[in-house]
């Protein structure tokens, strides 16, 4: 995986696009070349009281631009921050982060890409730079349906919402059984009661699934094992059945983890 770098990257265009949800693109000058679906970026704060920056998901990657595309949600102050950007404002940030999907594994396979919640903006990249055939199956809240469009643009989009408004009521695993739906590979990313039910569900089918893990994340690069989850193989750096998400993931093989 190719290096680490700390920007000041400049706002190019921020808008809300749902209910306390932000879509934000920054132009970098290394990072957006180098960085692969799946990986996340550490914004930092421009309060010096907020000391430790906030990891979030890339959900666009253009590197003819060199920029990065965020959607995030407000949670918080720092995220609050964020959502008060304008046009021209700088916010350092540190990435690529991460270990992002392994997309070869889904070469000639057919693919399910499953977001829940704010798991959801990941699959837009992927949906872009993944071959082959591809369903979406994407989990809300609401009919308030984000980034339907752009994923609509390169796969085949169901969406499950809790209260029933839109698709499937219900939640992912819900819209793949009524809508009938099969796969080979799965790539999910959203919290964890999703997450854990997706391996028990690709362990019963026989299906192989990678899933990115939403942690809450410190230092970001591993050091400060704020962010561990209990893993079957002993990790080299604590020496413990623990893996770092923000270092040896977020992305991990399901069966690789404990969730």
């Amino acid at each position: 995986m190719a290096g680490k770098y700390k920007e000041l990257a400049e706002v190019l265009k921020q808008e809300c696009i749902a209910p306390d949800i932000y879509s934000m693109w920054l132009q970098t000058d290394k990072i957006a070349e180098q960085a692969v679906p799946g990986q996340f970026i550490s914004v930092y704060s421009n309060d010096g009281s907020r000391l430790l920056p906030r990891p979030i998901s890339l959900c666009e990657i253009d590197k003819d631009k060199k920029a990065l595309r965020i959607v995030y949600r407000v949670a918080g102050k720092g995220t609050a921050e964020f959502a008060q950007c304008q046009k021209g404002d700088k916010l350092e940030i540190l990435g690529p982060l991460g270990n992002g999907f392994p997309m070869e594994r889904a070469e000639g396979k057919k693919v399910f890409l499953i977001g829940g919640g704010i798991g959801i903006p990941p699959m837009v990249e992927l949906s872009k730079q993944l071959p082959g055939e591809k369903t979406v199956i994407a989990g809300y809240r609401d009919d308030k349906l984000f980034l339907k469009e752009e994923l609509e643009r390169n796969a085949v989009f169901y969406a499950a919402t809790e209260d029933g408004s839109v698709g499937t009521k219900g939640n992912v695993l819900d819209a793949i059984r009524e809508n009938k739906l099969i796969a080979d590979v799965v790539y999910a990313c959203g919290p964890t009661p999703m997450l854990r039910a997706l391996k028990a569900y690709a362990q019963e089918q026989d299906i192989e699934c990678w899933i990115s893990m939403e942690e809450r994340m410190a230092c970001g690069i591993g050091a400060c094992l704020a962010c561990v989850c209990q893993s079957k193989e002993v990790d080299d750096h604590s020496h413990v059945h623990n893996k770092r998400v923000c270092k040896d993931g977020p992305v991990f093989l399901a069966t690789e983890v404990e969730l």
